[in-house]
C-alpha cells in the first residue's frame, strides 16, 4: 500500500507538491499485535508508552504490554481518564493528564492502543514533544489512524491542529472482528460521507478555485467503492469484510497525509457532525461515536443537494455579500457540471440502506438530534471550517435561500 500511493505521486503531473508516505509499515492481519515487539526492538526504540483507556485496554494494550514484557522491552501504560460523564474526549483535560503521565527523558515511543480519540490526543503529543508513535488500531472506525491532523476540542470549540503520523500501523484482524458492531458501522458511515466530500471538494474547485487533487480524488474514490462493495462482509464482521473496511479506511487517510488537508475526506456531512459534538459538550450529554454522526450527516447532505438540483438553485442563487460575487458567478456558468455531480451522490434512501445493512443509525433522532438542532446546524454548521466552500457554505450565503430543507 505505502508503495504503491508513493509510486502514484511520484508519476503524478498534476502540479500538487504532495508529501511522500513515510510510514515504515502497515500491516493489517490476523496476529498483528504479535509483530509490535520485534518492530520496536529493529528500530531501536527501548523504552515505550502505551496510551489506551479501559476499553482499548482489554482489547489490546494489556496483551501489547505482556508481550513487550516478554520481549525485554521497557514499557509503561497510561490510562486516559473519562470525562465527568464517562465519556474519553480529546480536549486540554485527556492531553494535560497524558502529558504529565509521560517522562520526556526516558520515552522512545509512544503507542496509540485505541480507536479514533486515543490517536487524536496521542499524534498530538507525539508532536509537542517530538517522539515517534506508532498506531495499534483497536477498532476500524475512523479514517484518521494515519493522519497528520488532530481533531481536538479546545474550550468547546472543534478544532484541527496539524500533528504527527504514526511511523507504523498494526493493524489485528483478530482484535478488530471482535470489535463492538457500533464501531465497525462507525467506520463504515465515516467511509460513506466521501459521497458527499469529494463532491464538495470538486464544487469548491469550481466555485472557489480551491485547489484539487485528481489522485488524492482518486485514491478516495477507490477507497469508498471497496468499502461499500464489501457492506454485507462488514455486517457479518468476517475477516475478509473487516480488512476491506480497515484498508479503506487507511486508504482515506493517506489521501489526506500526501495532501496535508482533509479535503477529499471532509466536507459538509463533517461540519454538521462537528456541529452536533459542540452542542453535545456543551450541554454535557454523552458523545456519539464520529462516524455514526458522519454517516447520518452523509443522508442529510444528500437530501439537501438533491433538493437544490432538482428546484433549480444552482442557477437562481444570488450571493447575500459582494465578495462572493465570482464564486456565485461560476456556479451559475457551471450549474449543468454541478448538477450532474450532485446528482451522482447516491440518493437518501440508498445511503440509508447501506447504513442499515451495517446496522448503522440512519435518522437523526437516533442520534438525539431534534429538529431545532437540525435546522440550526445546516445554518451554522459550515462556520466550523469557514476555509471551506461547500455547497452548503453557497446555499447558506446566498440572498435568498431556498425554502427547501430537509
Amino acid at each position: 500500500m505505502i508503495e504503491r500511493v508513493n509510486r502514484l505521486v511520484a508519476e503524478d503531473k498534476g502540479g500538487w507538491h504532495y508529501h511522500t508516505v513515510t510510514l515504515d509499515e502497515i500491516v493489517v492481519e490476523s496476529g498483528a499485535l504479535s509483530r509490535v515487539p520485534a518492530y520496536i526492538q529493529n528500530h531501536g526504540y527501548n523504552r515505550v508508552i502505551i496510551v489506551a483507556d479501559d476499553n482499548t485496554a482489554r482489547a489490546a494494550g494489556n496483551e501489547l504490554v505482556e508481550l513487550l514484557v516478554e520481549a525485554g522491552v521497557a514499557n509503561k501504560q497510561v490510562m486516559v481518564k473519562p470525562n465527568a460523564i464517562g465519556d474519553v474526549v480529546a480536549d486540554e483535560q485527556t492531553i494535560i493528564q497524558v502529558m504529565l503521565e509521560i517522562d520526556h527523558e526516558t520515552t522512545d515511543l509512544i503507542v496509540a492502543a485505541g480507536s479514533g480519540t486515543i490517536h487524536d490526543v496521542v499524534r498530538f503529543i507525539a508532536y509537542k514533544m517530538n517522539k515517534p508513535f506508532l498506531s495499534v488500531p483497536t477498532a476500524p472506525s475512523v479514517d484518521g489512524f494515519n493522519s497528520k491532523g488532530a481533531p481536538l476540542i479546545i474550550r468547546g470549540d472543534k478544532i484541527t491542529i496539524a500533528a504527527s503520523s504514526p511511523v507504523a500501523i498494526f493493524a489485528d484482524l483478530d482484535i478488530l472482528t471482535k470489535a463492538p458492531a457500533a464501531l465497525v458501522a462507525a467506520g463504515f458511515g465515516d467511509m460513506l460521507g466521501k459521497y458527499t466530500s469529494l463532491f464538495d471538494w470538486n464544487f469548491g474547485r469550481i466555485a472557489a478555485g480551491e485547489p484539487h487533487s485528481r489522485l488524492a480524488e482518486s485514491i478516495t474514490k477507490d477507497a469508498l467503492e471497496q468499502c461499500v462493495r464489501q457492506a454485507e462482509s462488514i455486517a457479518r464482521r468476517d475477516a475478509e469484510g473487516i480488512r476491506s473496511l480497515m484498508n479503506s479506511l487507511i486508504e482515506s487517510g493517506l489521501a489526506m497525509l500526501i495532501l496535508g488537508v482533509s479535503h477529499p475526506a471532509s466536507g459538509a456531512e463533517h461540519h454538521l457532525s462537528h456541529y452536533w459534538e459542540m452542542e453535545y459538550l456543551r450541554l454535557g450529554r454523552k458523545q456519539l461515536l464520529h462516524g455514526a454522526k458522519v454517516g447520518v450527516a452523509c443522508t442529510i447532505i444528500s437530501e439537501l443537494y438533491h433538493r437544490l438540483a432538482d428546484e433549480g438553485w444552482l442557477g437562481q442563487a444570488l450571493e447575500s455579500d459582494p465578495a462572493d460575487h465570482e464564486a456565485f458567478q461560476a456556479i451559475h456558468e457551471h450549474r449543468e457540471e454541478i448538477e450532474a455531480a450532485i446528482r451522482a451522490i447516491p440518493a437518501p434512501d440508498q445511503l440509508k440502506q447501506l447504513l442499515r445493512t451495517v446496522g448503522g443509525f440512519t435518522e437523526p433522532l437516533q442520534l438525539g438530534v431534534d429538529s431545532e438542532l437540525l435546522s440550526r446546524s445546516l445554518r451554522g454548521a459550515h462556520h466550523i471550517r469557514p476555509n471551506r466552500f461547500t455547497l452548503l457554505r453557497a446555499y447558506n450565503k446566498s440572498m435568498q435561500p431556498s425554502k427547501v430543507m430537509v
